[in-house]
């Protein structure tokens, strides 16, 4: 039986939820989309705002927000598992590297 933890996914292929106020760990959360209801244990305590896994993520699989690609996993990540910038890479914004080591200046 699952604890009521507010939560937002809001999209189908969204593969993290957002927590809308603190999990606890090893919570057994419902996450709701549509008509889809899941039901994840957390790995980690998860703080409001912050992002869990729904479903396993592949090391360099696209992570999914709102139905936008947000970053990639730079490890697997497990269902359950607190989603943030220890095993997410942001994919818009950067503008620093267009190639390997190599700058956007050439440098």
């Amino acid at each position: 039986m699952s604890t009521y933890f507010r939560n937002v996914m809001m999209q189908p292929n969204d593969n993290v939820s957002t927590a809308l106020t603190d999990i606890p760990v090893n919570s057994l959360v419902s996450v709701r989309c549509n008509q889809q209801i899941m039901e994840v244990t957390v790995k980690d305590t998860i703080e409001f705002g912050h992002k869990f896994a729904v479903v396993c993520i592949p090391e360099g699989s696209d992570v999914v927000k709102y139905g936008e690609v947000i970053g990639v996993a730079v490890k697997t990540i497990e269902a359950g598992e607190h989603v943030h910038i220890h095993n997410v890479d942001g994919k818009r914004g950067r503008g620093d590297i267009t190639h390997g080591t190599e700058s956007a200046l050439g440098i």
